[in-house]
């Protein structure tokens, strides 16, 4: 099924419900018209980080279903699979089989060894200080093979992750057939995680080195081309990396609206949200939420510094039940490019607030994604967070049927699900998008049209009021009702 222009949900296989089939039920009763997308993150077996360690991509984990799961789903939503592009798990067979066999082993060139990749087989410390880091030292770890032998193994992230060479005749195999499995179990659209760690070249900072990034995008993009699927790379940095990807027509994430939205919602001014919204991609998804967290990295350059300090002290002082803690080594969580709270939460867990950001989001360009906590407006789960200690699952509440059937009961839901339906089915979101000039700082005006059909968005950032207006089928003016 091609992407349709139609709300995305993002949810974990077993947040909405305790499995895929569970999951299925809840859409199937309480969401059929409120989206018409999902972004099912990963459900393969996995050694760690809730699924971005994948052991094998041939089957989904039995505790969350099977591919029959996946193919119902397929077959009334457009579904969007993950694909670690960058690393793949320690404890799968091909990393096992490379630590049973070391040189003899088929797998050997799936990943980047030390001792091939530098040379003396060691970085200098001008090597380790140019790279992109998610480590205070080198991206590596130490693996001991069956016959006694160490080595250093490139690894970006968790232990568990082990980095992809992905410029090997090896490894580009598996990653066409990886793709075309997926395009065959009824992905739309492939989400390609991690995306600018993939490539890693010496002398460089080993992040979104081009131009063998992009050569490795038109790989991807081309294996899957016939089928109709599309690719989005995943990518957390300046905006300007997401414009020259939109220029070579590719999907983009906008990673900014999060942050900028906050601001112009704290201060009740434009500035910044209108400058963004005139030049955005419009080949897009746009978010206000994901299972990682809400994006500051991206903002840079959108935002002046002080503003970027200003919006997260905001966070932290009118956001509801989030503190500063919890974005530090105690909760396993220094990660400076994200912020953990949940949307709701971020806003003071305040309606009125919740509901002009997610309306500005419907009516920004680009197709919306809705993280599943924020399709039910949750708030902070202090409780998930203090039993395990990890800052991010403040924003990963687990739902069983019988809370979502109680919030969904909400008036803030029952508006903003007025809204999706709206975004999902009236025909001017399908034509072109523009952004008023307005004399006040604290008004938004967003306007769709297309043909005869035409939607307008006029906000009050101050108040947080807003009114949705439309042109009905004989061209007479209407008010979106959202009692």
């Amino acid at each position: 099924m091609a992407i349709r222009n139609q709300i995305m949900l993002i949810t974990y296989p077993d947040s909405m419900g305790k499995n895929l089939r569970e999951l299925s039920e809840i859409l199937d009763e309480h969401f059929q018209d409120i989206v018409g997308g999902l972004h099912i993150l990963p459900f393969f077996p996995s050694s760690a980080d809730r699924g971005f360690a994948p052991t094998t991509y041939e089957t989904v984990d039995p505790a969350f279903g099977d591919w029959n799961d996946i193919r119902a789903l397929a077959d009334r939503y457009y579904l969007m699979f993950d694909f670690m592009i960058n690393h793949i798990s320690r404890s799968s067979g091909y990393f096992q089989d490379f630590l049973e066999k070391k040189d003899a082993s088929s797998c050997r060139d799936l990943f980047i060894r030390y001792r091939d990749f530098w040379p003396g087989g060691e970085p200098t410390q001008e090597d380790v200080d140019l790279i992109y880091k998610r480590k205070p030292r080198a991206p590596y770890t130490d693996v001991t093979f069956r016959d006694g032998t160490t080595e250093k193994i490139w690894c970006t992230f968790d232990e568990e992750q082990i980095d992809l060479a992905v410029n090997t005749e090896t490894t580009r195999n598996f990653i066409r057939e990886t793709m075309l499995n997926m395009v065959e179990k009824g992905a739309s659209v492939i989400r390609l995680d991690a995306f600018a760690y993939a490539v890693k070249k010496r002398g460089t900072n080993c992040f979104f080195v081009e131009p063998e990034t992009f050569e490795l995008l038109d790989f991807c993009r081309d294996t899957v081309k016939e089928q109709g699927v599309d690719i989005l790379p995943e990518i957390h940095e300046h905006s300007s990396i997401q414009m020259k990807l939109a220029e070579k027509d590719y999907w983009v994430y906008d990673f900014a609206l999060p942050m900028l939205l906050l601001h112009a919602i704290y201060t009740g001014t434009n500035k910044n949200l209108l400058s963004w919204l005139k030049i955005c991609p419009r080949k897009q998804f746009t978010t206000l939420d994901t299972h990682d967290g809400i994006g500051v990295v991206d903002v840079k350059g959108l935002m002046t510094q002080e503003e970027i300090d200003q919006t997260t002290e905001f966070l932290f002082s009118k956001g509801a039940n989030v503190k500063k803690v919890y974005n530090t080594v105690a909760y396993n969580n220094l990660d400076v490019y994200q912020l953990n709270c949940t949307y709701y939460s971020a806003l003071g867990d305040n309606d009125d607030a919740y509901l002009l950001a997610r309306a500005i989001q419907f009516f920004a360009p680009g197709i919306p994604q809705v993280y599943y906590v924020g399709l039910l407006a949750g708030k902070n789960d202090i409780g998930l967070l203090e039993k395990t200690k990890v800052g991010r699952n403040i924003n990963r509440h687990y739902y069983s049927k019988e809370e979502i059937e109680r919030e969904i009961e909400r008036p803030v839901l029952k508006k903003m699900y007025a809204i999706m339906r709206f975004r999902n089915f009236y025909p001017a979101f399908d034509g072109d998008v523009s952004v008023a000039d307005v004399g006040s700082e604290n008004e938004l005006i967003l306007r769709w049209t297309k043909g005869k059909y035409e939607a307008q968005l006029h906000a009050d950032l101050k108040t947080c009021r807003f009114e949705i207006t439309y042109t009905g089928e004989n061209g007479e003016k209407k008010e979106l009702s959202l009692a």
